[in-house]
C-alpha cells in the first residue's frame, strides 16, 4: 500500500528520490581508495654496490651480463637500470601483473 501513497504524491516520490540520488552522490566521493585492488605489477629490486669504481665499468662488468641473464626470465615486462660513478648500481625488473611474487 505505501507504493499507491507515493502514486497519489508525485512531488513526494519526487523530494525522496532527490534525497536517495544526493545521498548516493555525497557517499560515492567518501569511499576508500583502500577498496580497490592493487594493480602494481610484482617487481625484483637488485642492489650491487663497488667503491671506486665507475659508472661506464659498473654497467660493463656487472650490469650488462645480469641484463642478458634476466631477459630470459618469463613475463617480464620491462626493466630499468641506473649506475653511478660512486660505485653503486641498481637493477628493477617489473614483472606481468599476473605474476605469482
Amino acid at each position: 500500500m505505501f507504493f499507491l501513497f507515493l502514486i497519489y504524491r508525485p512531488i513526494f516520490a519526487s523530494v525522496v528520490s532527490l534525497v536517495i540520488v544526493i545521498a548516493g552522490l555525497v557517499s560515492i566521493f567518501n569511499l576508500p581508495v583502500v577498496q580497490y585492488p592493487d594493480l602494481r605489477p610484482p617487481s625484483v629490486y637488485v642492489m650491487a654496490n663497488y667503491p671506486g669504481t665507475s659508472a661506464e665499468v659498473l654497467s660493463e662488468t656487472f650490469q650488462a651480463p645480469l641484463e642478458q641473464a634476466i631477459n630470459v626470465v618469463e613475463d617480464m615486462i620491462y626493466m630499468n637500470s641506473v649506475a653511478s660513478n660512486d660505485g653503486s648500481s641498481s637493477t628493477v625488473i617489473f614483472f606481468n601483473v599476473v605474476t605469482d611474487p
